[in-house]
């Protein structure tokens, strides 16, 4: 079995009184993609949020290429190879691809903008992705459908040598064609080394690219499991139980009350 490339050891986070992540376990592995599912409230939002530097965790262990590591902002996870495509992708329609790819780390020759350098990186990237749907590399972003959008989020994200790419929703509002090019474009990454972990709450979408899924419940990590070890009926009583069958928390982490000696219920 491959080792992974980020691990999170008995992770916990809170705001106040809200407990939002518990004693939390989680991997990533490179080559593969890791989707993380959970209800809404669950601590997906939180969890990635830790990973990215945007919240540090208040007790465990954060390890990345198996050595500890301290991530304790934006610019920390960025440097070790962490980056997230948000579901609002924080792109500029005012801007073209380049100009978007590269905003906030622009290349520069002497002390202006060495905008060839920019744009055949920005061409290499998308190429190496196998992304045929974008016919200029200076057409504005405005102009752009949703998938072709997010593929340009996407194509930002693993310019920077990226290791680790979070995806949050997507597929979200695409249609069937776009999805599935969105799809594809997942598992090139995946195939190209990289540890992708994918948010979604569309389970045909998960099913269709994963190779293990991580189930969140109330901020504790129900299960992590081989895509082919586990069906969408079990991955929805995870998500929504906390349990399926043996598979997942206990009753007393799930909150469920067992009265009398012998556990059963009234």
């Amino acid at each position: 079995m491959t080792d992974p490339i980020l691990t999170l050891r008995r992770a916990n986070k809170s705001f106040g009184p809200a407990h939002v992540l518990k004693n939390l376990d989680f991997n990533a592995y490179p080559g593969e993609v890791m989707a993380l599912v959970g209800d809404n409230g669950a601590g997906k939002s939180t969890l990635t949020k830790c990973i990215g530097g945007i919240h540090a965790i208040d007790s465990g262990t954060f390890e990345f290429e198996g050595r500890p590591v301290k991530v304790n902002g934006p610019r920390d996870a960025s440097a070790l190879g962490i980056e997230i495509v948000y579901q609002d992708l924080a792109l500029c329609d005012n801007l073209d691809i380049v100009e978007n790819m590269f905003l906030g780390r622009e290349e520069r020759s002497g002390l202006v903008l060495d905008r060839t350098s920019m744009e055949e990186k920005a061409v290499q990237t998308l190429a190496g992705l196998s992304v045929r749907t974008v016919t200029s590399v200076r057409q504005r972003v405005a102009s752009l459908s949703g998938g072709q959008r997010q593929t340009v989020a996407i194509a930002r994200a693993v310019l920077w040598n990226s290791k680790v790419v979070i995806l949050d929703e997507p597929t979200a509002a695409l249609g069937v064609a776009q999805t599935r090019q969105v799809l594809d474009l997942v598992r090139r990454l995946a195939d190209a080394g990289l540890a992708v972990i994918l948010i979604s709450h569309n389970m045909n979408d998960v099913l269709s690219v994963a190779d293990r899924i991580s189930v969140l419940y109330l901020g504790r990590m129900a299960a992590e499991v081989k895509r082919s070890d586990i069906d969408h009926t079990r991955i929805v009583q995870l998500i929504t139980a906390g349990r399926s069958g043996e598979l997942g928390l206990t009753p007393e982490q799930t909150g469920e009350i067992t009265h009398g000696t012998d556990g059963a219920q009234p």
